[in-house]
């Protein structure tokens, strides 16, 4: 066993896009950082074997992009060198039971692959002169001090020799996703841990790429996304088609409720073929494919409560997939990472080096209130599936009203169409504004007053109990906050 001793140093646990973004933001405040990670390294732009998720569809939103850009600057060049495409000018196009809709995309985006995106992040972490990479080692349990009420680092295992290193740190952030162990170490030390928050989604996805022949990559220069969303009330698939780096296509077929997407050649072609538009079986039909359907398996969504405990230690924070994990349909896992490591650089900043007691606590507060509307975001979205059940403390994640009024909402907005709600509904839905712009009465008695079935709903609020109809919305509808909905002023 050897000891390594340490003076200001910071540890992070894990080493994908959410220990990344955090190690940045701790070099700027620590001597050292240190990132421990269970996989080895690609020598490039590769999939690591701990990221099963990896092959499928990534992207940052607006705000994770702008996140992403202050710390590394410039990052979207290196993803052009590698080959990424953008997304400027070229065709989006949605379909739902309610209609279509078609656009442009406005936004000088670059899409790529999670691999291509990890790789360019991680080599510019590799430059920092105070970060230190510590691959192939698992992290076994915390080390605390007399009493247990402060972290001082982490007992960690390599995993080719098996000896045991002591690694001891001021700060340890635990970013290792969803095979985190905090939990149980917290337990083992005498915390007493809510349970999580989950949703039992039982959600599966299947995705395959293409290589764009040459005489076809107008393709890319014409189809930014193709997004056919799958019908709850049918059962059927939600199918999704878009581009990544050096002409490669990509083909997502998706479903909660247990009811997996095939990950079969031929059984995922005439899935494709099944969705609801034939617009992407025949783009894919002239494309070659250069790998099997790949699935992927979420049996439940989570969010822990580690902000409602009485005691939290010292020198200890959790955050990215370790904190709460999303539907991956949605595209916000990256995204909230990124906010997450924003509101760390803040409060580190706020900090201004002192001892501040409950600090931790505080921060963990403020990354849960950041997050909390994601995550209820996709519980409602995703309770329109059969076989779906939510399991947690949140009465408004239950709550059938929100659903159903969400259903009406997106109706109105795309068979008008109405392109202000759907504004709304996007700039809500990729994080760059508050539910509430959505979730309030004001906005739901528009909504419902413009359909029938929106003022049967109406109808029988006002029915309740002879309040004003906006009195009982407000009781009805979730209230979020919109402070973590704006830029962190740094």
């Amino acid at each position: 066993m050897t000891t390594n001793p340490n003076k200001n140093k910071a540890i992070v646990i894990g080493g994908g896009m959410a220990g990344l973004l955090t190690a940045r933001v701790l070099s700027d405040h620590y001597e050292e950082v240190l990132i421990i990670e269970k996989d080895d390294f690609p020598s490039g732009p590769d999939l690591r074997p701990g990221t099963p998720q990896a092959f499928h569809p990534h992207r940052f939103t607006a705000r994770g992009k702008s996140i992403t850009e202050r710390l590394f600057p410039g990052y979207e060049h290196d993803l052009v060198a590698q080959g990424s495409p953008s997304s400027l000018n070229k065709a989006v196009y949605f379909m739902n039971q309610h209609g279509s809709l078609e656009m442009k995309y406005a936004r000088n985006d670059i899409k790529f692959s999670r691999a291509v995106l990890e790789w360019v992040i991680r080599q510019r972490v590799k430059a920092i002169p105070n970060v230190q990479f510590l691959p192939r080692h698992d992290v076994i349990r915390l080390l605390t001090a007399p009493g247990r009420s402060v972290v001082t680092g982490v007992q960690a295992r390599d995993r080719d020799q098996s000896q045991e290193k002591t690694l001891t740190a001021d700060l340890v952030i635990d970013t290792s996703g969803r095979s985190s162990k905090l939990s149980g170490w917290l337990t083992a030390l005498g915390y007493e841990v809510p349970k999580p928050d989950l949703l039992k989604v039982s959600l599966g996805y299947s995705t395959r790429r293409y290589k764009v022949p040459s005489h076809l990559t107008h393709l890319i220069d014409k189809w930014d996304v193709i997004n056919l969303q799958g019908q709850p009330t049918g059962g059927t698939y939600t199918g999704v088609f878009s581009f990544i780096e050096n002409q490669i296509a990509e083909v997502l077929l998706y479903r909660p409720g247990g009811n997996y997407p095939p990950t079969d050649a031929a059984e995922f072609e005439l899935a494709v073929e099944q969705l609801p538009s034939p617009i992407i079986s025949e783009i894919v039909r002239d494309l070659e494919p250069i790998t099997s359907p790949r699935g992927f398996r979420v049996p439940e969504l989570y969010c822990h409560r580690y902000e409602q405990m009485s005691r939290w230690p010292a020198g200890l924070l959790v955050l990215g997939d370790a904190y709460c994990i999303y539907d991956p349909i949605f595209g916000q896992g990256m995204t909230l990472a990124a906010i997450a490591a924003e509101i760390l650089e803040t409060s580190l900043r706020e900090r201004h080096g002192d001892f501040r007691p409950d600090w931790e606590h505080s921060v963990l507060r403020r990354i849960k209130e950041a997050i909390e509307p994601a995550f209820w975001l996709n519980c409602t979205a995703d309770l329109r599936w059969e076989g779906v059940e939510y399991e947690g403390t949140d009465s408004h994640t239950g709550n059938a009203f929100s659903r159903e009024y969400m259903e009406l909402y997106l109706k109105h907005a795309i068979s008008k169409p109405d392109w202000q709600l759907y504004g709304l509904y996007w700039a809500v839905n990729t994080l760059s504004i508050s539910p509430s712009h959505i979730f309030n009465p004001q906005t739901a008695v528009q909504v419902l007053s413009a359909s029938d079935e929106g003022k049967q709903l109406l109808a029988g609020l006002k029915a309740k109990d002879g309040r004003p109809v906006e009195a009982v919305l407000e009781d009805l509808l979730p209230r979020f906050s919109e402070t973590p909905f704006e830029p962190t002023k740094l």
